[in-house]
């Protein structure tokens, strides 16, 4: 490891030999013999995640392929006057050049690199040509670059380090030697900071650093920062340890134990704790991404409890956080978390367009509570077909049912999802009856219906990937774009056959269709905002409150 001054841990702990790399052995071993055999590549394009040291082994090459002496070892040689390494290392030898590709991404950047290309080494044997996040470059700077790259001068290697190695033109893929750099594995980067926080004289539990490693999701850079982060916290704060509790306060991170405790509310139906207890969770520092990713982990765990009958056990998992899946798995199905997990996807991206988190996150703590409540509701909605626009048998209804399921604790947010399901009738003129079948006359009942079904899945494609084309009694005209599931075809299909008793054609048409249910949907919420900014009512309103702003407006007939 490089034992330089510097007080920044990454750089610090940065490999200067193949040896020190962590994780990537395989590609490490591969590219030290093809250099010790003298069977290097034009090219090589290094992928993978941020943090998996592709920057890293770059340098690395450039520093075997230019310090042949006493390369076989894997050390710096030493000697000034034949070695480059230490020049290399500290980004300023003048034949390693090193180039961002997120900020010069043009064909002028590229121009000068190919100029450059043409004169001789000036003291190395070999002029390296270190291209980062090569996938930022335009599509004229990737074709300026495809003959250099092709047939470069004879001692010329370019080295292309990326994220988003799909992002990159074929024509420049066939030209490079690829090596995809894997994630590290949780228990190699938490082996890996006990060794530097030993070295350091770091007081920290390994409970602690187990969840650093796990916060890094694969990135070893990362994961060092974070040691670094919590190792600065124990020097200002004079802390003998820093335990399991700080580094969550320090990464926002929810004890799993308390995210447990909040589902149980959840799947219990109990909207008026369950959203309490969030409130104490949020108000501790908690961000929304790592909330979500954390109950995806729990869903899994879930599943896995109840569809293999067991949970392997690992660093990452406590006895506590065990007890409380185990006990929690007992009310729950595969469907069930099916749902959970595709509506919890689904809010990882809203998350994105929103502006308030925290009251996305209670709107998505109320969306799992209808999910897991509906099923259970499904006894009393048969009831509303007798008079389901009578206010009073609908009461008299519900009250009975209340009774009839006090045993098994039918909460307050059940019975609200049985209006949520009259709603759905009302809307589409559909009878939940199962021996009758759905007649389904436009592409917004479809939509209904596929909500109602709790097809998630099926509901989300065509809201958001399908353009419709033209819509009929038996026949489906769409378009779609390319993030639509690949076996939706067929599973519309099927539903529609099972929903209407009948055979639908579904056409997939060339021609354009425009906008998605969604993006209609945005359309027509932004004109109708236009519409009302132009009235008077709304000039009046802005001259009294200069600062206020319209940003919603409600359709009469929706």
């Amino acid at each position: 490891m490089n034992k330089n001054k510097s007080k920044i841990l990454a750089l610090k702990y940065r490999p200067s030999t193949f040896k020190e790399l962590i994780g990537q052995e395989v590609i490490s071993e591969t590219i030290s013999n093809a250099i010790k055999m003298n069977k290097t590549p034009n090219a090589y394009l290094l992928t993978g995640i941020r943090g998996v040291g592709k920057t890293t082994i770059a340098r690395l090459i450039a520093k075997a392929l230019n310090c042949p002496k006493n390369f076989e070892k894997g050390e710096m040689c030493g000697e000034k006057e034949v070695c480059h390494c230490r020049e290399i290392e500290n980004s300023n030898h003048i034949d390693v050049l090193e180039m961002d590709a997120a900020s010069k991404t043009g064909i002028d950047d590229v121009r000068e690199l190919i100029e450059n290309s043409k004169y001789n080494p000036t003291s190395a044997k070999y002029k390296v040509f270190i291209i980062d996040e090569v996938h930022m470059l335009s599509k004229q700077a990737f074709n300026g670059l495809l003959k250099t790259l092709e047939e470069p001068p004879e001692k010329l290697k370019f080295i292309l380090a990326t994220t988003e190695a799909r992002k990159i033109p074929i024509t420049v893929l066939s030209r490079c030697q690829r090596f995809d750099l894997k994630r590290v594995s949780l228990s190699i980067i938490s082996n890996h900071l006990k060794k530097i926080c030993k070295i350091e004289n770091g007081k920290i539990t390994d409970q602690a650093i187990d969840i650093i490693a796990r916060a890094s999701e694969g990135s070893v850079r990362d994961s060092i920062s974070l040691l670094d982060r919590a190792l600065i916290y124990q020097n200002l704060n004079s802390k003998e340890n820093v335990d399991v509790k700080e580094v969550r306060e320090m990464l926002g991170l929810v004890d799993k134990s308390k995210l447990i405790n909040l589902l149980s509310y959840v799947f219990k139906g109990d909207e008026l704790n369950a959203l309490k207890y969030f409130k104490e969770i949020y108000d501790e520092g908690l961000d929304g991404k790592l909330f979500l990713n954390d109950v995806l982990e729990i869903i899994y765990l879930l599943n896995r409890r109840i569809s293999l009958g067991t949970i392997q056990k690992d660093l990452f998992i406590s006895e506590n956080e065990l007890e409380l899946i185990e006990k929690n798995s007992n009310n729950l199905d595969t469907k069930d978390l099916t749902l959970f997990w595709q509506l919890t996807l689904k809010t990882i991206e809203d998350l994105k367009i929103v502006s308030s988190e925290q009251l996305a996150l209670e709107m998505y703590l109320l969306q799992l509570m209808h999910i897991k409540g509906i099923e259970e509701t499904d006894i009393i909605t048969n009831n509303f077909d007798k008079n389901i626009n009578d206010p009073v048998n609908q009461q008299k209804i519900i009250e009975e049912n209340e009774q009839e399921k006090s045993s098994s604790n039918l909460t307050k947010q059940q019975l609200k999802n049985v209006e949520q399901i009259k709603v759905l009738k009302d809307k589409s003129s559909i009878s939940d009856n199962e021996n009758k079948k759905f007649d389904i006359r436009s592409f917004s009942d479809l939509i209904l219906i596929a909500g109602k079904e709790k097809d998630v899945e099926l509901k989300y494609d065509l809201e958001r990937n399908v353009k419709l084309i033209k819509f009929e009694f038996g026949k489906i005209d769409i378009n779609f774009n390319e993030k639509l599931n690949k076996n939706f075809i067929k599973k519309l299909s099927q539903s529609l056959l099972k929903w209407t008793n009948k055979r639908w054609i579904i056409t997939l048409s060339k021609n354009d269709g425009g906008k998605t249910f969604i993006e209609e949907k945005i359309e027509k919420k932004r004109r109708l905002l236009e519409v009302e900014k132009d009235t008077q009512l709304y000039k009046d309103i802005s001259s009294i409150f200069p600062d206020a702003d319209l940003i919603d407006v409600k359709d009469e007939n929706e």
